[in-house]
C-alpha cells in the first residue's frame, strides 16, 4: 500500500513539473478511494470535474450547498453532473438559512466575525463533516494562484491539519482555463456573460465594476477566502 505521506518538498519538485491531469493521476496512485474532490460550481467548475472525472472515473465529488446560490448555478450543477455524470455528494448545514436568519440575522451584512461565523456554519462545518463521512484522506480542488493574493504561496500539493488538498491546475492561467474549456465544448457558469468573476452566495458576490479587481467582488472586498482555504483551528482535524 502507498504512503500516505509524502514528503511534501521533494514531492512539489517533481509535481511542478507534471502536467495537471498527470497531477491527479499521481494523487488518485498514492490515496485511492480516499481521494475526493470538491467543487462550488463556480464560473470555470467545468475545467477540474471534467480533467478529474475523466482520470478517475466516479471520484467523490463534494458540493456543499448553502441554501444561498444563485438559480444559475443550481442549474449549472444539474447540467455538468448530468453531462458528466458525476458522483455527486451533496452537503447542506445543520440549519436551514431560515433558522440562522431568524435567530441571528443576516450575518454577511454585519462585521467580519459574524461573517466568519456564517462562513463556518454554512461553508467550513458541512466541508468537515464530508471529509470525515467520505474518510478522506486527501481532496482536489481547483484553486489557482492567478484568483487572489491569498493563493499566490500555494504549491501543488499542501496539508491542512489531516487532510492533504492537491491543487492541480495551482499554475494554470486564464488562457489556459478557455483552452480547455473550448477544447473540450465545455461551459462557463451562465453568470460569466453577466459579468461575475467570480461566483458564490448571491448576497456575496458582485459583477465586476470598473475600478475593481476579483477580490472585491466578493463579501465586499472585505475577504476573499470564505474559509474552506485557510489555515485555522476551527472545526476539529479535518479543517480545511
Amino acid at each position: 500500500m502507498p504512503t500516505l505521506e509524502p514528503d511534501l518538498k521533494r514531492e512539489n519538485e517533481e509535481l511542478i513539473a507534471l502536467p495537471a491531469a498527470e497531477r491527479i493521476r499521481r494523487a488518485h496512485e498514492r490515496w485511492g478511494d480516499s481521494l475526493v474532490m470538491s467543487t462550488s460550481f463556480g464560473v470555470q467548475s467545468a475545467v477540474l470535474l471534467h480533467m478529474a472525472n475523466t482520470v478517475v472515473p466516479g471520484i467523490p465529488v463534494i458540493f456543499v450547498d448553502t441554501g444561498y446560490l444563485f438559480p444559475e448555478t443550481y442549474r449549472f450543477a444539474q447540467e455538468l453532473t448530468d453531462r458528466l455524470e458525476l458522483n455527486l455528494k451533496i452537503y447542506t448545514p445543520r440549519r436551514t438559512s431560515a433558522m440562522q436568519e431568524a435567530l441571528e440575522g443576516k450575518r454577511w451584512e454585519k462585521d467580519i466575525a459574524a461573517l466568519e461565523s456564517y462562513n463556518h456554519e454554512n461553508k467550513v462545518e458541512p466541508m468537515n463533516r464530508a471529509l470525515r463521512e467520505l474518510d478522506a484522506q486527501a481532496w482536489i480542488s481547483g484553486l489557482r494562484r492567478v484568483q487572489s493574493s491569498t493563493r499566490g504561496h500555494l504549491r501543488p500539493l499542501e496539508r491542512q491539519n489531516k487532510t492533504f488538498k492537491a491543487y492541480p491546475i495551482i499554475d494554470w492561467t486564464d488562457r489556459d482555463i478557455y483552452n480547455y474549456l473550448s477544447e473540450n465544448s465545455l461551459p462557463y457558469h451562465p453568470l460569466w456573460d453577466e459579468g461575475y468573476v467570480s461566483v458564490g452566495d448571491w448576497h456575496s458576490t458582485s459583477k465586476l465594476e470598473a475600478g475593481m479587481n476579483a477580490e472585491d467582488t466578493r463579501f465586499g472586498g472585505r475577504k476573499r477566502e470564505c474559509g474552506l482555504h485557510e489555515m485555522s483551528d476551527r472545526g476539529g482535524d479535518y479543517q480545511i
